[in-house]
């Protein structure tokens, strides 16, 4: 269930309540009259279920209550109430299979904006991934992988795209990009560092590298992993299962391949440099192919699983009659 408060200006009060209970999957409304000061207006409060959130959402926003109040939302971890029980059981569709298409948006428009710690955590993750592809150690190339944040943009680009949005797709690839030539411009000076300090050198890197090879290496099964994990990552968004994201981060090689790239070119070595740009670009066109598909994939299913459910009340509701 979701809970909404929403401020109203008092001459919109009674159409937002009307929608509120025209939207099958609504309860527990609440009206306080005058209640709000900033800005002036009612208060009102309503439960509504997961499926029936967006269609809810939708009206709200056609009556101007974004302009002229506000729209809050909040999900409920906990309800005990057999009205909301019911509300559930009525909406159609599924909670799991449901998008809120504008808590997409707006979570994609935080994730992807470009940001001194966005700069700072894909910079620190480049680096770390650069100690792993030279000293050859996976553990450091799995956490680079997490630690990096490079999922919001590409994510953000997925949405632009199916939500028609270009000013947040444009604003998702200025992060992705300008965070990827930073970050990599900044290794390549590390690298620098690391050789003069001695603990980086040109033979590690070009040597036998069983377990980071992989990195200047790109072939199919790279960008069938890179579609697999933007196909789990884009669903672990719209379901709020925010905990398989770790997965994916650890699935595609975007960090790695960038650090690889990095250092290669601080030492001259423009095959490793050329594999690792390939092999970046292969996981990066992948993820946001398979984010894309994803998400016309689940506006269609949701809006065919709405249609026959709809379908099947008003039969039940003519046979009642």
């Amino acid at each position: 269930m979701l809970h909404l408060r929403l401020i109203t200006p008092s001459e919109t009060t009674e159409d937002v309540v009307r929608l509120i209970e025209d939207t099958v999957g609504t309860t527990h409304l609440v009206v306080l009259t005058g209640a709000a000061r900033n800005p002036d207006g009612d208060v009102v409060l309503c439960d509504v279920a997961r499926e029936a959130g967006d269609e809810l959402l939708t009206g709200l926003q056609r009556l101007g209550l974004d302009d002229s109040g506000s729209i809050a939302v909040e999900n409920i971890d906990l309800s005990l109430s057999k009205r909301a029980d019911k509300a559930e059981a009525e909406a159609p569709g599924e909670a799991a299979d449901a998008v809120l298409w504008e808590h997409l948006t707006d979570a994609t428009h935080e994730e992807s904006t470009l940001s001194v710690t966005y700069l700072a955590f894909i910079t620190l993750a480049t680096m770390i991934a650069a100690c792993g592809v030279v000293l050859d150690n996976a553990i450091l190339i799995v956490g680079a992988m997490a630690v990096g944040p490079e999922f919001g943009p590409l994510a953000g680009i997925s949405t632009a795209m199916v939500q028609r949005r270009p000013r947040l797709a444009l604003r998702s690839m200025i992060a992705l990009l300008v965070g990827f030539a930073v970050a990599m411009t900044v290794t390549v000076g590390f690298s620098f560092f690391m050789d003069a300090v001695g603990l980086f050198t040109k033979e590690q890197l070009e040597g036998d590298r069983p377990q980071t090879g992989f990195v200047y290496a790109p072939d199919w099964f790279s960008f069938v992993v890179a579609v697999l994990a933007g196909a789990a990552g884009t669903l672990s968004l719209t379901s709020a299962k925010s905990g398989a994201l770790v997965g994916v981060a650890i699935s595609v090689t975007t960090v790695p391949a960038a650090a690889n790239a990095a250092v290669a070119l601080s030492y001259g070595d423009t095959r490793q440099t050329w594999g690792s740009t390939e092999q970046l670009l292969l996981n990066l066109l992948g993820i946001i192919l398979a984010g894309t598909l994803t998400l016309l994939a689940q506006k269609w299913l949701w809006s065919t699983q709405r249609f026959a459910r709809t379908k099947a009340s008003a039969k039940a509701s003519t046979k009642a009659s």
